[in-house]
């Protein structure tokens, strides 16, 4: 076998090895280094790793590939979670563990279904198995135990033509389309690999055939190849969406100010002081929105600061979306919550979809009681109803999110039938300087994508964007930056096609071509072990 083939490792055991080593060089494909081509060599790398090998250790090396992506891709949790979080380090190191294990038990999960129940290559497992088994774990990947939707493959092609598939059908349309890809390049660059000799035949005979049999899967793969991103690029040129009255006037503030010192008894006039000077920059915005948490104090805690603002924006013609922590006293919960304060008064939206360990600890009374002797964070935030009433500003009705929400696009669907425009506020400051930050920011131009609307982003100390219909930047702050970011905005109305049918047509033909491959598999036989 020549080309990849011959660089193949010739022993099992090393297999896991360059699996690792594929996982981990499968974050070059998200931001900041976006390179997208990576993500299709990588995923073509690991099924070229595990053919022929049986399922247990197929099962490893998807471990290995699954703790390469995010063990290296997650690895800003640290920052979070000790340095700004006062996580102790051996509960912080616990905890990670434990999520790439289990984020590697999806690959690995993969890798075995694929090698027990269709070992044989062939196109049935390299252009219907692995693709579907792809996406539909990654799906169960997104919702399961809270889930962890971070480092789905369709992200990573966002600036690439397949990304026109995400308005159609969403972001696990993508990931199809890409795992199709990696197959279609694996077919090219080992054709050997489907083109199996006949095995009666003479070695002259046998090589002949499998010459021309290897030539024909080569040239199958590159049609395919070409008709993938040709049909991606025609599909990207669609407009979903329409306009809906004039350009707006937006400003996104972004205070830049540091985890560590943001929460600081001494520093809180100062940033209170801050974002009201920023704010003076602003004037002239008909709409303008301050980060998640953007005050560090509860809102209950300063009601003429908030009667001032809200005063002195009357006075400008601007509205307000300032993200903020809210406490009910007649319920004693504390909700993350977006202040909308416009002419016809104050509406609330609380985040609905919360991090684990974060915002909230899911762990029995007796851990609580040593975490308040720890000084650790023992107050839950609550989420929010999962119905809530679509607030307004500027004239425009409003998708909002808040941080981590926005890697849920199933979850905003609802509101898209109403809101002309997206709003999601964030507080990367708790990733300080790494990928997080850059890697969301790549999550957010998604959902503007698959909403066929403008979003508005404004985080902490970056990275503030206002993002087109198209997933495009329509203006951004850099990193770390104190600055107040100014454009105009086009409300759109409209749905695009995954903001009709959600998730729900791709995951069920994935389930439908799993399920159309084992009936061939029980047709024809079985594989062979």
């Amino acid at each position: 076998m020549r080309g990849l083939g011959a660089a193949l490792p010739r022993h099992a055991a090393s297999r896991p090895v360059a699996a690792f080593a594929a996982g981990a060089a499968l974050n070059l494909a998200f931001a900041p280094v976006s390179w997208w081509p990576v993500g299709l060599i990588a995923p073509a790398a690991l099924f070229a790793l595990i053919r022929g090998l049986p399922p247990r250790r197929a099962a490893w090396a998807g471990a290995a590939f699954g703790v390469g992506l995010f063990a290296v891709g997650t690895y800003w949790l640290y920052t979070c979670l000790h340095i700004f979080g006062l996580v102790p380090v051996w509960l912080t190191v616990l905890l990670q563990a434990a999520l790439v294990a289990i984020m590697a038990a999806y690959s690995a999960a993969l890798c075995f279904v694929a090698n027990r129940f269709w070992l044989d290559p062939g196109f049935t497992r390299e252009w219907l198995v692995l693709p579907a088994l792809w996406v539909v774990l990654e799906w169960l990947r997104g919702w399961a135990f809270s889930g962890f939707p971070w480092l789905s493959l369709g992200y990573a092609f966002i600036d690439s033509p397949l990304a026109g598939w995400a308005p159609v059908l969403g972001v696990y349309a993508v990931t199809w389309i890409a795992v199709l890809a990696a197959s279609g390049l694996g077919a090219f660059v080992m054709p050997g690999a489907l083109a199996a000799r006949p095995p009666s035949a003479s070695p002259p005979i046998a090589a002949r055939t499998a010459a021309v049999r290897s030539a024909a899967v080569r040239a199958i793969a590159l049609a395919a190849l070409a008709a993938v991103f040709v049909a991606s690029g025609l599909v990207g040129r669609r407009q979903w969406t329409r306009p809906t009255g004039a350009r707006i006037p937006i400003a996104a503030v972004q205070g830049a100010i540091s985890q560590d010192r943001k929460w600081q008894i001494d520093n809180r006039d100062a940033t209170m002081a801050r974002y009201s000077t920023l704010t003076d920059q602003a004037w002239g915005a008909r709409l303008i929105v301050w980060p998640e948490s953007a005050l560090p104090v509860l809102a209950n805690d300063i009601p003429d600061y908030l009667q001032n603002l809200r005063a002195t924006a009357r006075a400008h013609d601007a509205d307000f979306a300032i993200g903020m922590v809210n406490y009910e006293p007649a319920t004693s919960r504390y909700f993350n919550g977006l202040l909308v304060m416009n002419e016809d008064g104050d509406g609330w939206y609380y985040k609905r979809h919360l991090v684990p360990f974060g915002e909230y600890f899911p762990v029995p009374p007796f851990v609580r009681s040593w975490m308040r002797l720890m000084s650790l964070p023992y107050d839950d935030i609550s989420a929010g109803s999962e119905h809530q009433p679509v607030l307004r500003a500027a004239g425009q009705s409003l998708g909002l999110t808040i941080c981590y929400e926005d890697a849920f696009g199933s979850s905003q669907l609802d509101v898209l039938r109403d809101a002309t425009l997206l709003i999601n506020v964030t507080n990367n400051a708790w990733y300080g300087d790494s990928t997080a930050p850059h890697q969301h920011l790549q999550i957010a131009r998604m959902r503007a994508l698959e909403a066929g609307r403008f979003l508005i982003r404004a985080a902490n100390d970056g990275i503030t964007a206002v993002i087109g219909p198209h997933g495009e930047f329509a203006a951004k702050l850099p990193q770390f930056k104190e600055a107040v970011l100014r454009t105009e905005v086009q409300p759109l109305t409209g749905l695009t096609p995954y903001a009709r049918v959600g998730n729900y047509p791709v995951v069920g033909a994935a389930l439908g071509l799993l399920a159309l491959a084992s009936r061939r598999r029980r047709v024809d036989g079985g594989a062979s072990h």
